[in-house]
């Protein structure tokens, strides 16, 4: 049974059921049970709905930014990591080491360019980007050491380019959109029962009511607003940026 089935039949029970026992318990009510010593049960739904939904509101805010700090530390990760196999190979002998440094630039240059503006658009990384770290990769493992020096720099460069491949993974898994499209069912719906209720408490023309009422709505609008900016860390307005890698290699920037 599809997901959206079960959803959608989990929430006609929940309706059919509160109905039912409303309806039951109404008329098996004396005649002189007296309504008015409970209290006003528009006002109590009104106040848990809004409760509630401000809960629902401030774990998806918390996820996403929680996602988007994710994804810039991961950024941070692998440039850092390949900072230091490009720094890490001065001991080599120069033409394996300038054959490095020169990989590890061109990588860097594809990603802060091509890449990016790939992941901004597509929410892919590219094959070339994956092309590039391989050889790397090769750079790295296929030098066979000649000395003492370099086969203790060896197994340390080795690290760092797993660092920098398992950061590079990580950012492609989180390129994309994060939340499921059930939630944001919850919480559009949420949202429009929640604004919606005002209207039930025979809200009025004053100044000050539909003043509140605006600010109220219009608040609304910014959390889920601010929900879909986070939602995807590296194509939006404060989407995770490849600064980590403009600041250690500022050649590739300029």
């Amino acid at each position: 049974m599809p997901e959206w089935l079960v959803l959608t039949l989990a929430m006609l029970a929940a309706c059919v059921v509160v109905v039912v026992i409303t309806l039951v318990r109404h008329r098996r009510a004396a005649d002189d049970e007296d309504p008015s010593e409970t209290p006003d049960v528009i006002e109590y739904m009104t106040m848990w709905i809004g409760v509630v939904y401000a809960i629902v509101l401030g774990l998806a805010i918390a996820g996403v930014w929680e996602g988007r700090s994710a994804a810039q530390e991961t950024v941070q990760a692998e440039a850092v990591a390949l900072h230091e196999v490009s720094e890490r190979v001065r001991v080599y002998p120069v033409e394996v080491r300038d054959r490095i440094r020169d990989d590890v630039n061109a990588y860097v240059g594809h990603v802060v360019t091509t890449e990016w503006r790939a992941m901004a658009d597509d929410g892919q990384v590219t094959e070339r980007g994956t092309e590039l770290l391989d050889r790397v990769r090769r750079d790295v493992t296929d030098y066979e050491p000649r000395t003492d020096f370099e086969a203790q720099a060896y197994q340390p460069l080795v690290d760092q380019v797993a660092a920098a491949d398992q950061a590079r993974s990580a950012r492609a898994e989180s390129t994309g959109e994060t939340m499921p499209g059930v939630v944001w069912f919850g919480l559009l719906s949420g949202a429009v029962i929640t604004i919606g209720m005002i209207f039930a408490l025979q809200i009025r023309r004053t100044t000050r009511e539909l003043v509140l009422a605006g600010m109220f709505s219009a608040l609304i609008a910014f959390l889920l607003f601010l929900i879909w900016d986070f939602d995807a860390p590296y194509s939006r307005g404060l989407a995770a940026s490849a600064d980590p890698f403009l600041r250690l290699f500022p050649h590739i920037g300029g």
